[in-house]
This record gives structure tokens, C-alpha cells and sequence, in this order.
């Protein structure tokens, strides 16, 4: 699957701003590398990602859905630092849209659990296809890749 990714998504390429240089590299912060490696993948999805059910700045709210344990509109307001008001425009399109589901939580009548759908499952399979072919679609080999994913979790991690 990795190289039909790289073959469909080929046109496009990631140019850095002047001030990266490899003779500077080490001295450039890694909150700089972070706002180009997001500003980048929103310019792929730009390009390459046309969705009418979740558009690139709700991604990060369906898949934190798909991978969190129990999530509830409270942490989800608490992870992306949005309103409750934000936070409950998108979980109501999701839901309009049959993504998610609200279902009460056993422990707590008021809290809600917000579980994926099959179609929300099934549209989150295809959102992480678009990432993967975004993150195939730079100069690393598959041992470089690896080492990068090594690094960013010890540094998250830590």
C-alpha cells in the first residue's frame, strides 16, 4: 500500500523556509520543526485530502475518539483547548454524520462516552491512510522513519 501513496502523491514536495539550513540544523528549535512538520501535513491535506464529512482541523478530535479509552466532550475540551461550545459543534456534526455516538457512562449519568460509529471506524481507516501516505511521502528510508518515531516518543515520553 506504502507505494501507491508515494505514486499518487508524488506532485507534491515540502520546501522550508530560508532559515532552515543544514549547516544550522542542530541550532533550530524543535518547536519550530513541529509548527513546519503541522504547517506541512495541512498544506498535503490541502492538496491531497478532500473530505466533505471531517474537514483537516477535526481530524485530531476523530482520532483522539478512536484511540482514547472512554473519551468524553470534557477531555476532549481539556486535550485540544477549545470551548465547550467548540467541543460540542464537532461532536454534534460527527454525530449528525453517524461518526460517533454519545452514550451515558455507567459511573456518571451526566458524562457522556463518545465511541466511534462503524462509519466513523471505517472514516478514521481512511484518515490514517492519508497520514501514512504523508509521512511516506518525505526523503527517509523505512529505517529512518522508524528512528524519528524512536525519538519523538522518548522525547514525549520523558
Amino acid at each position: 500500500m506504502k507505494n501507491i501513496y508515494r505514486i499518487k502523491f508524488i506532485a507534491y514536495t515540502m520546501s522550508l523556509p530560508s532559515q532552515f539550513m543544514q549547516k544550522n540544523f542542530e541550532d533550530i528549535l524543535i518547536y519550530h520543526y513541529v509548527e513546519e512538520l503541522v504547517s506541512d501535513f495541512s498544506r498535503f491535506s490541502d492538496e491531497n485530502y478532500g473530505d466533505e464529512l471531517v474537514s483537516p482541523n477535526e481530524i485530531p478530535f476523530l482520532l483522539r475518539i478512536r484511540f482514547q479509552d472512554k473519551s468524553t466532550q470534557r477531555d476532549l475540551v481539556k486535550l485540544f483547548h477549545v470551548s465547550n461550545g467548540q467541543a460540542s459543534k464537532i461532536l454534534r456534526k460527527f454525530e449528525d454524520r453517524n461518526l460517533i455516538q454519545r452514550k451515558e457512562d455507567p459511573e456518571s449519568r451526566r458524562r457522556k462516552i463518545v465511541k466511534l460509529t462503524p462509519e466513523g471506524i471505517e472514516k478514521t481507516d481512511k484518515i490514517l491512510e492519508h497520514i501514512t501516505a504523508w509521512e511516506n511521502n518525505h526523503n527517509l528510508n523505512d529505517d529512518e522513519l522508524k528512528t524519528l518515531k524512536k525519538l519523538l516518543f522518548k522525547f514525549l515520553s520523558e
